[in-house]
């Protein structure tokens, strides 16, 4: 929800691991039983991040920020609005699960998946607190935005959040 390519791109600590892509994240997270996190994806504005670029307002905010291509393929725009420099992370996809929680290859398997120290270990992103989540939100949700409001966290993290439930 909401320069050089940061976020959502590959970060040197990533280079190393490979996106999956939200449909295979969702092939096991879309259960109620197992959190049903692709459903609040798929509801959520993040779901739609990248198909906002396409519309003739991004272009024309784009214009004004000097940025001569489409929105949808300028990278000021593209580091907020998808994962880009990996060939399975579809730009399509906006800001979807890896966005948050690092690219998925190390951690998608069920055995690592079930415990959570190996999918941290593998490269999943943990949060600590809900200060941290907080902070990887602002990385986007900020004055450098074109559009920028008001950003509450509680608000906008109650329309979000996906807790892992209890094994």
């Amino acid at each position: 929800m909401a320069g050089a390519l940061s976020v959502p791109s590959l970060s040197a600590a990533q280079a190393a691991h490979t996106y999956t892509g939200v449909k295979a994240c969702g092939m096991c997270h879309k259960s109620e039983a197992k959190g049903n996190q692709l459903g609040v994806w798929e509801k959520s504005k993040h779901a739609q991040a990248y198909a906002t670029l396409t519309t003739p307002a991004a272009n024309d905010i784009a214009k004004a920020k000097g940025i001569t291509t489409p929105a949808a393929q300028a990278p000021a725009c593209l580091e907020c609005h998808a994962i880009v420099g990996d060939a399975k992370a579809d730009v399509k996809d906006g800001v979807q699960c890896e966005t948050c929680h690092g690219a998925g290859s190390d951690y998608k398997g069920l055995a690592v998946m079930k415990d959570k120290a190996k999918s941290i270990a593998g490269g999943m992103t943990e949060y600590k607190d809900k200060a941290a989540i907080e902070a990887q939100c602002r990385k986007c949700h900020n004055e450098k935005s074109p559009t920028a409001k008001e950003f509450n966290f509680e608000e906008r993290w109650a329309k979000i959040q996906h807790p892992r439930p209890k094994a």
